[in-house]
Order: C-alpha cells, then sequence, then structure tokens
C-alpha cells in the first residue's frame, strides 16, 4: 500500500493548491492513502472547522498538527469532530487524541503524532509517551504513521531509531525545508527529517519574506502574511507492506502547478 504524507499546509494557497491537484496527485502516485500535517492551515496556524472540512474534502484521510493547533480557539471542536490528532505528549488534560487506528482499502492504518521538546514549549517527553501506548496501538494496526513534529534534527532522528522496527514511518515535520535523508532503518521503517511544506516556494516557510527579513534586521514585532507565489505541494510517498507493517521505500514528492517531481 502506498501512503503519500505531505508537509505542513500553509494558509489559504496551499489548501486551494490541495483543492486542485490532490486528486490527480492521488491517482497519478497510486496512493492508498493521504496523511498531512495540517497545523498552518487557517491563515497559517491552526486550524478551523472551515478549513478543516475543506481539506477532508479535497480526499485527506487524517491531519497531523503541532505546537501552533491550538492557537485557534475553533481548534478544540475541530479535533472532536475530524479525524484530526494533536501532539500525543501534550498530556491527559488535552482536548483531542494523540493517535487513531483508521480503516483505509481493508487495512488498519495507525497515525501517531508527537511533539519534539528541543527549541519547543515544554511537553510532556516524546519518547516516553509514544512508548506507553507503542503497544496497544502496534497490536491493532496493520500500518502505523509517526509524524515527529520538532524543531532539532537530532531529536527527529532519535525518534526515527527508537522507533525503527516498531514503526513503518517516522515522518519529520515543523521546519516546512524538505531534507534529503530519506532512508529505510532496520529494513522496517522510512524515515525523513523533514517533508517539506505545502505552500509558498517563493518565501521564507510559507510567509512573505519582505516581513521576515524586516523583522530579522530590525528586531521589532512584524506581522507575518501568508505568501502567495510558486505555491506547490510537498512530502512523501512511502511503500508500506501491510502483512509485515514494514515499508520498503521513501520517496521525496514535489508538484508544482505544472508537474510532478520526484525528487
Amino acid at each position: 500500500m502506498k501512503i503519500l504524507f505531505l508537509g505542513d499546509i500553509v494558509g489559504k494557497p496551499a489548501r486551494k493548491i490541495i483543492k486542485e491537484q490532490l486528486g490527480s496527485l492521488r491517482k497519478e502516485l497510486d496512493a492508498g492513502c493521504v496523511i498531512a500535517n495540517g497545523e498552518n492551515a487557517a491563515g497559517g496556524s491552526s486550524i478551523t472547522l472551515d478549513t478543516a472540512q475543506e481539506l477532508f474534502d479535497c480526499g485527506i484521510d487524517v491531519l497531523t498538527s503541532g505546537d501552533h493547533i491550538f492557537k485557534k480557539r475553533e481548534a478544540r471542536e475541530a479535533l472532536s469532530r475530524f479525524d484530526i490528532l494533536r501532539p500525543l505528549n501534550y498530556g491527559p488534560d488535552a482536548p483531542g487524541r494523540g493517535f487513531l487506528i483508521k480503516k483505509i482499502q481493508g487495512y488498519r492504518i495507525g497515525v501517531l503524532n508527537l511533539l519534539g521538546r528541543v527549541f519547543l514549549p515544554p511537553m510532556d517527553n516524546p519518547f516516553q509517551a509514544v512508548a506507553r501506548v507503542l503497544p496497544e496501538v502496534r497490536k491493532n494496526t496493520d500500518i502505523l504513521i509517526v509524524d515527529m513534529h520538532a524543531e532539532a534534527t537530532s531529536e527527529k532522528l532519535a525518534m526515527g531509531y527508537y522507533l525503527a522496527g516498531k514503526a513503518t514511518a517516522v515522518i519529520g515535520t515543523h521546519t516546512h525545508i524538505p531534507t534529503a535523508d530519506e532512508r529505510i532503518i532496520k529494513d522496517h521503517t522510512a524515515y525523513i527529517t523533514d517533508a517539506g511544506m505545502t505552500g509558498s516556494f517563493n518565501s521564507v516557510l510559507g510567509r512573505e519574506k519582505e516581513a521576515i527579513i524586516e523583522h530579522f534586521v530590525s528586531n521589532l514585532p512584524v506581522r507575518f502574511t501568508v505568501a502567495q507565489n510558486d505555491v506547490r505541494i510537498q512530502g512523501v510517498l512511502i511503500d508500506a507492506d501491510p502483512r509485515t507493517g514494514s515499508a520498503s521505500r521513501i520517496c521525496r514528492i514535489e508538484k508544482k502547478r505544472n508537474g510532478t517531481e520526484p525528487v
């Protein structure tokens, strides 16, 4: 089974290209399941009921998130209504859930969301959090995809090795820049440090570059507006075997409006 994972969706331009292109991309890649990180989907930060509905209407099966998920009040209701995850290690008192199991094409697809702690707000330990639920999740899934939403590359890679042989894939998100370190660990677990971003390539992490530059030059607060130009879909395609729960291949994908390129 082929799993398509899309990097962080940033604002309306990203939602628009997903609406235009995801159907044909899914068919082109023969993807049986689409997972995407949606924590920047609504105006570049968090998610709302309308933006969630829009993305699921486009054919996304599960949305993951990260440190920005609760920045809009509606996000709590969206988490309760849709197959949207918040990071598992937010702790037991946070609304929503950190993993789910969804039957797709007859297979039990588990999706689990974690949040790193290096250079990010304090959270529960993601390694301990995943260890607590992993036996239950593995017992009830044929394929397990983990979104490790983190700033530090070392923390993401450590999680990849920690879950090697246990998860089908560990996909890094959050930094919006695709990395070139895709691999299969222990002949089982697909890994990449960052899947990239669905949003404006002519930007700084999906935001208008002039405002970001002004902030870095002046050190003053500046409003960061979602960029509109050269919008692309970035992510990875994973070949997964539901019989063993292992991955045999991971390939970076970038889709512009005029075509798809395996990277």
